[in-house]
């Protein structure tokens, strides 16, 4: 239960009680194991309205960047479409270690490693 790991790093960095969890109807957070976790931690879990992108703006825009950006490897390269599933893993492998911001001088990869080993050093 990742998001278990996850939600105890979140509410512990920020000191902050996660209230309430949005997602679309997409199998990965409409499942009896996350309902479980909601309800046993008081966190509402809502559901944007089906078949309406705009809701969920931020995640849409990283999915389909994602998906253009691989298109764009399978294209460029040609590569057969059965290796779609891997060109997908590899430009999230690359997006998520591009700075985010310069300013922080770090990636998304290291903010978030950084943050589990913080959170792996103060829960023992």
């Amino acid at each position: 239960m990742m998001y278990s790991i996850i939600s105890a790093l979140i509410q512990s960095e920020k000191e902050m009680k996660i209230l309430k969890v949005r997602s679309d109807h997409g199998g990965e957070f409409k499942n009896e194991p996350f309902e479980a976790f909601c309800e046993k931690h008081g966190i509402i879990h809502e559901f944007s309205s089906p078949r309406n992108p705009q809701q969920n703006g931020v995640v849409e825009r990283k999915n389909r960047t994602l998906q253009e950006m691989a298109r764009t490897m399978i294209h460029e390269n040609n590569l057969a479409k059965h290796l779609w599933a891997e060109a997908v893993n590899t430009t999230c492998y690359v997006q998520n270690r591009i700075y985010i911001r310069p300013i922080l001088e770090k990636t998304t990869y290291e903010l978030l490693l950084s943050s589990i080993w913080m959170y792996l050093l103060h829960s023992k």
